[in-house]
């Protein structure tokens, strides 16, 4: 046996993800280079690790074992470094951190100075939909969680972050001139929705309940981005976060509808388990936030602040 870290690592993540292209992604790596370093691991045993069944990959029995153990090998080389930079006074381990999907525009630029600050420190961020973020908080599988909705059926502290605004978006083929339309604009115009369990999808449903709006639904799509390209090419409209928005408000592909009511605001916050026992690192994070939070608003989110 003469199998790499690297290997056990590229070999790791192709099995949670079960896809080569996953794994790629995830490790920034190219699909071919992943394909690579996946057959050399596979060549130093004599049985399979994987198999495709028509398109899809499958680990097999023997590889979900392999998993385990590298799982395990790798778990205690992290351990070894952070003990390395811990004796040396440095702060290092990982900081797990859970985001909405439209987080991705925002934890970012409250994270960047704290991890080069603190280069012992693994960061391990997990963008993806309201749902998901609230079972990875509830279950203690990370330390903060970045929502706009608090959960209701969990104690949680919080710190605010950020503004968050939505607004009617469409794209720029046909002209609206007012300076402000009534609500009964939703009358003619096909709204996209994202799909259930989203944080977008929660706070619009309920503006829509609220101001007894006759929406027409057009269809029904699973991440912001997609939401943005379908109201880009044509396909509807969509009440929409701003803080994604940016390029496209600037290149001209998107315009802001004026609707009284909008935007609808809500509070990026920062969020963990009311009986929470904080590592260093998380504690370190969360001082650093309380800290710079207005300066880091300040300097990186002045275009969004402009938007009333």
């Amino acid at each position: 046996m003469n199998y790499t870290l690297h290997q056990l690592q590229v070999f790791l993540k192709v099995t949670q993800n079960q896809s080569i292209t996953k794994a790629a992604e995830e490790l920034y790596l190219t699909q071919p280079a992943v394909s690579i370093q996946l057959k050399n691991f596979q060549n130093q045993f004599d049985i399979p690790l994987t198999e495709i069944v028509g398109r899809q990959l499958f680990v097999t029995d023997f590889g979900k074992e392999i998993a385990i153990a590298a799982q395990n090998i790798l778990n205690e080389v992290h351990a070894i470094n952070y003990k390395t930079m811990a004796y040396k006074g440095q702060l290092a381990g990982r900081l797990k951190i859970s985001i909405v999907s439209t987080g991705k525009y925002v934890m970012p630029f409250f994270l960047t100075d704290f991890l080069k600050q603190h280069q012992g420190i693994e960061l391990f961020l997990d963008i993806t939909n309201k749902a998901r973020v609230i079972e990875s908080l509830e279950k203690n599988e990370v330390d903060f969680s970045l929502v706009s909705v608090l959960p209701k059926h969990l104690q949680t502290e919080k710190v605010e972050l950020m503004q968050n605004k939505l607004y009617l978006v469409g794209n720029t083929t046909e002209k609206f001139d007012d300076l402000l339309y009534d609500k009964r604009i939703f009358e003619k115009l096909p709204l996209i929705y994202r799909e259930l369990g989203s944080g977008t999808r929660h706070t619009m449903e309920k503006f829509i309940e609220q101001n007894l709006l006759p929406v027409k639904k057009k269809m029904e799509l699973t991440s912001n981005e997609a939401v943005k390209q379908a109201v880009i090419a044509g396909l509807g409209y969509s009440i929409m976060p701003l803080i994604g928005l940016k390029n496209e408000l600037v290149s001209g592909e998107l315009q802001i509808i004026p609707v009284e009511g909008f935007p609808i605001k809500s509070v990026w916050n920062l969020i963990w388990l009311k009986s929470k026992n904080f590592s260093p690192i998380a504690k370190s994070f969360l001082d650093y936030i309380k800290k710079e939070k207005s300066k880091i608003i300040k300097e990186k989110f002045e275009w969004f602040e402009q938007y009333q």
